[in-house]
């Protein structure tokens, strides 16, 4: 697992990005927690798997798809 960017690892929301939780972490904040990212942009036959946040981060950062970021973050 990669470690959260210095930024906080805030995504800019994306419309069609499904971030998943895979674990639970325990309350004893030991096991972070772990997602799983996937875009399930509409072009697309099936959807992409990106990973976990770190290595989504520069993928959906470069894209290029336009209007798919809510306006405020654009």
């Amino acid at each position: 697992m990669a470690p959260v960017p210095a930024d906080g690892g805030r995504f800019r929301r994306c419309t069609f990005r499904r971030v998943t939780l895979l674990n639970e972490p325990d309350r004893r904040g030991v096991a972070l927690p772990v997602y799983d990212v996937a875009c399930l942009y509409p072009a697309r036959e099936e959807e992409i798997p990106l990973g976990d946040l770190a290595s989504a981060r520069p993928i959906c950062d470069a894209c290029a798809a336009t209007g798919i970021f809510r306006p405020d973050e654009d």
